[in-house]
């Protein structure tokens, strides 16, 4: 049987040189291995206590949406400034060259929701700071992150400090 680092395609030199571009749409072009990474990331939130699934887009939707259906719960977006028609609230974050916003519609959830958020990929963690503070924004509780791949060498675990992070896949000096 396959293991979910079995799908995942990694392209040196990505975007730029000196990168290893961990690319997931060998997983999701693939049955059986999107199943078993969604399967695998349910699994290893099974023991949370959480209201509805947050995740950014694009890639926290293709990985968010599917666990909400199989655990029952709402989905809530999480998109680029600008992308959303309602009342939104919105959070900045700094990235390698620049800076970026993310919003949320204000109706998302209620305040004190538990919030799992899910996104494909944890690096710097940059952007999971930022969905964190946008939950926390709306009164929301951030009851773990969820992503189906983790660069520990580039320190995001560290920048989410405090917050339960599960992660299906790790990637450290490969």
């Amino acid at each position: 049987m396959k293991s979910i680092k079995d799908y995942i395609r990694t392209i040196p030199d990505f975007p730029k040189k000196g990168i290893m571009f961990r690319d997931i749409t060998t997983i999701i072009n693939d049955g059986d291995g999107f199943r078993l990474a969604i399967d695998t990331m349910c699994d290893m939130v099974q023991d949370l206590d959480y209201d509805v699934i947050a995740g950014a887009e694009s890639r926290g939707f293709i990985f968010g949406a599917p666990m909400a259906y199989r655990q029952h719960k709402p989905f809530v977006l999480i998109r680029k400034k600008g992308k959303l028609p309602g009342k939104t609230v919105s959070q900045s974050y700094d990235l390698e060259y620049g800076s970026t916003e993310i919003e949320m519609h204000t109706d998302s959830f209620k305040p004190g929701a538990k919030v799992l958020i899910v996104d494909d990929l944890i690096a710097t963690g940059g952007t999971t700071e930022a969905m964190i503070k946008l939950v926390e924004k709306l009164g929301g509780i951030v009851a773990g992150v969820c992503v189906l791949i983790e660069l520990p060498e580039l320190g995001g675990r560290a920048k989410i400090k405090g917050y339960r992070l599960d992660s299906a896949v790790t990637f450290e000096g490969e």
